[in-house]
């Protein structure tokens, strides 16, 4: 059984390298293990960059190596001068761990990485990071709520670390759990729904000189990744896609109820949301009312006086909205009302993902 590698995308030479699969693939593995090898050559330090100061806190802390470790990576890499890996306020240090008294026997003097959380990074502002020339962006990708300005909190974090120099690569690893990722939109990717599985892209960025590289490994190729735990999630469910073959995870959301007449729609608004126009219609037949959300392939024909939501608002127009969840007028109290009753359907799943992901964007 094979694991992830870098080796294809480190040859691009991008400063953002950014590794989109599922789950179990050995990408973490493979970028963590890059850094202590680095540090046990050359002494260059690595820095692990995660969302909450949680994931940092005590026995998290602790196991951020511990795949490395039980699997001897640490002696491999530093010839049997260290065994082990001690984690104190958010640094790792190579040492050397007496398996008969269970006690640390000796520590390096100099991390081997630093943590650091977007949700403190003010703390780190004053501290100079200089040996550090890897940085570690895990689970970047979320399914759940994101950080207010997080890409900007990111960017402050690697502006701590960088400074003036230019020696610095980002590895940014997600989990294929949405298309819709704010970070997608910041950093201008904008065919990250569109690649294949085993592809690369690079965006360069005029002639500045950025470099960010995007890998979507195929990991069903030849049976790359295939896992014989992949026995436990053979159920007939798009859910598991993402566990099994790296797919884009995509929930099930509910399909047009029935077919209606063009005379049965009484209102029509739209959605404006990571380059998606999605259209909107409410129909009713004075027994049922539902709300049907299907793709515009076409651009909208009164965009100065049709109902347009939008986290990207223009408030020199009114009839241009943020969102229906805090409602200004009665229209949005309806349609509120109408998507808190689960009256909303789509014309397929990835539609209803798209909404989803601009409901949680606008909250």
């Amino acid at each position: 059984m094979k694991y992830y590698s870098s080796e294809k995308i480190d040859k691009i030479g991008a400063q953002y390298n950014m590794i989109i699969s599922g789950r179990s693939d050995g990408k973490t593995y493979d970028i963590q293990k890059k850094i202590i090898t680095k540090y046990a050559t050359t002494g260059e330090q690595g820095a692990l960059v995660r969302r909450w100061t949680e994931d940092f806190t005590g026995k998290r802390g602790q196991q951020m190596f511990s795949a490395l470790v039980e699997n001897g990576e640490i002696e491999k890499a530093t010839g049997g001068r260290w065994n082990n890996i001690k984690y104190y306020a958010s640094k790792w240090y190579f040492c050397n761990f007496d398996a008969e008294s269970h006690k640390i026997t000796e520590t390096d003097e100099t991390p081997f990485c630093f943590g650091f959380a977007l949700t403190s990074y003010e703390h780190d502002k004053s501290t100079s990071y200089n040996g550090v020339t890897t940085i570690l962006f895990d689970e970047f990708m979320t399914k759940f709520n994101y950080l207010a300005d997080e890409f900007i909190m990111f960017c402050n974090v690697v502006s701590t670390i960088v400074r003036q120099r230019t020696n610095v690569k980002i590895y940014m690893l997600g989990n294929t759990v949405t298309k819709f990722c704010p970070y997608f939109k910041e950093m201008g990717l904008v065919h990250i729904d569109k690649m294949k599985p085993g592809t690369i892209d690079v965006y360069q960025y005029g002639d500045s000189g950025l470099k960010v590289a995007v890998e979507y490994p195929d990991i069903t190729r030849g049976g790359l990744f295939k896992k014989k735990s992949d026995i436990y999630f053979a159920f007939d469910n798009p859910k598991l896609q993402m566990i099994k073959t790296g797919a884009f995870e995509l929930d099930i959301f509910p399909h047009c109820p029935r077919k209606y007449k063009p005379d049965e729609i009484q209102f029509i608004f739209f959605v404006i949301f990571s380059g998606k126009i999605l259209q909107c219609e409410i129909v009713s037949n004075g027994n049922d009312c539902f709300v049907f959300v299907h793709p515009k392939t076409t651009e909208i024909q009164k965009p100065e006086q049709d109902l347009i939501y939008t986290p990207d608002k223009n408030m020199n127009q009114l009839n241009v909205r943020k969102n229906f969840m805090f409602p200004t007028d009665t229209i949005d109290s309806q349609i509120r009302d109408l998507y808190n009753a689960g009256r909303f359907c789509y014309n397929d799943n990835e539609t209803g993902d798209i909404f989803k992901n601009f409901i949680l964007s606008v909250k």
